[in-house]
This record gives structure tokens, sequence and C-alpha cells, in this order.
């Protein structure tokens, strides 16, 4: 009367064994998606293309930063159900701290560093250098025009500024033919003080990064010129003095 307990209970126990193993050997496909993975499937099956970069926890509970290969962030809740924009505030004991432009920093800063200074034009610091800045500019932008003339007082100041080109009219505009003019000429230097005292520059062509940086521009949230970043990411937009750029680079006058 007691074998037949025994056998129902080894035969539970096989059975048990069994279902253990199938679940170890399961394909990684057939187990739980992660909540990246559910919100990547949700946006490619909504519609149109988007370009998404990454995907990463916020630091509010279940609800995740979805970065842009365009630059811009958006949220989404942990079921891919809904996507909001905007920027994210923390409330902290000093007031108000902006999560999204912390994002938006590191993103600038690091292709920022990644620049290649041979495609810039570049004035360089005097003496040693004690901070630069990378400025987005328009040769017929009156307010580049006005920063370019404090250049010299940014170099002797120590001070690198380094010129990335923004036609404001578009690739193809007149404004960026004159860039291209500048970007192909021998001296790169001269060619854009002439350009933004608003002399003619010789017609030139050659193979040139313009089209690119503005792309790049674009990605970084450039919306006007001039518009200049720090190396940690901050984006400057409009014409700053040159003694506010040096304070803004915290340099002591």
């Amino acid at each position: 009367m007691k074998i037949l307990p025994r056998l129902l209970d080894s035969s539970q126990s096989v059975i048990a064994t069994c279902f253990a193993l199938v679940v170890f050997f399961l394909p990684v496909s057939a187990q739980a998606a992660t909540p990246e993975e559910v919100i990547l499937q949700k946006l490619e099956s909504a519609g149109p293309s988007i370009p998404v970069d990454d995907i990463r926890p916020s630091l509010v509970e279940s609800i995740y930063e979805v970065e842009l290969k365009t630059g811009e962030i958006l949220y989404s809740t942990a079921d891919g159900g809904y996507i909001f924009t905007g920027d994210l505030y923390q409330i902290a004991p000093q007031g108000f701290k902006n999560i999204t432009e912390e994002r938006r920093m590191a993103a600038r800063a690091s292709e920022i560093k990644n620049l290649d200074a041979s495609q810039m034009v570049v004035f360089p610091a005097k003496g040693e250098q004690k901070g630069q800045i990378t400025v987005f500019t328009d040769i017929d932008c009156v307010y580049c025009r006005k920063l370019h003339k404090e250049v010299t007082e940014l170099n002797d100041l120590g001070i690198t500024v380094r010129y990335l080109g923004f036609p404001r009219a578009g690739i193809g505009s007149g404004s960026y033919y004159s860039m291209v003019s500048v970007w192909c000429a021998e001296n790169q230097q001269d060619a854009m003080t002439q350009a933004k005292q608003g002399e003619s520059v010789e017609e030139k062509q050659c193979e040139n990064p313009i089209a690119d940086q503005y792309r790049l521009g674009q990605k970084l949230g450039v919306q006007g010129t001039p518009a200049i970043f720090l190396d940690d990411g901050r984006l400057l937009p409009g014409y700053m003095p040159a003694e506010r750029l040096a304070t803004a680079l915290g340099l002591a006058l």
C-alpha cells in the first residue's frame, strides 16, 4: 500500500527536474523582454521610423530615457505605451535641477571632444591657453561679426576660438558658398576676418566640412548664430562679450 505514494513522489520529482532543465535551456528569445526591448519594439511598430540611438532608465522609477540620433531626448513608460517630451526637472535643496539638460550637455561634450581641429578655422590663444570656445558661425550674421571683432581680445585672455560653419540659410545658399571659400582659402584666418568685415573673399572650391558641420550643429541644438559651446557641453546661444565669456570659462580677469 505504501508503494504507490513512493511512485507518485518519484514521478513528481522527475517531472519537476525535467521542467527545471527545460526552463534553464530555453533560448534567450523565449525569455521575457527587457523594458528597453519592449519600448524599442513599440516604437518600431508605431509607424514612421524613429531614429533611436539609446534607451536607458531615467532617475524616475518606471520611466525610461529614449535618446534619438538627432540628439533629442524623449521619455517612455516601461511598457512603451506612452511617450512624452519636455525637460525632466529634479526638485533639489538648491532649487530645480534640469536632468534633461545635463544629459544634453554630456552628449554635446562628447561630440566636441571628438571634433577634428584641422577641420575648423582656429584663432589660437596667445601664450598659455586657459580655455577655448567652439563657435558655430555664419558669415553674414551681424552678431557673429560683432563677436569676431573681439577674437583678438579673447586670444589675449588666453582663450582659443574655434570656428565651425553653420550657414543659417542652409546648404547650397550664398552664405554656404562664402563659407566654403573661407575654408578653402590659403590663409583661412585672413579670409574669415575679411568675410566678417563684409569684404569679398576669392571664390574657391575644395573638399570641405561645411555641410557636415551644419548637420552637426542641428544635432547639437543650434538654432541661431553665433552658438558658443564650452568643452563641458554648455551652450551659450548668441553674442556674448569677451569678459563675460572669460567669466563663463571660470577665468579670473
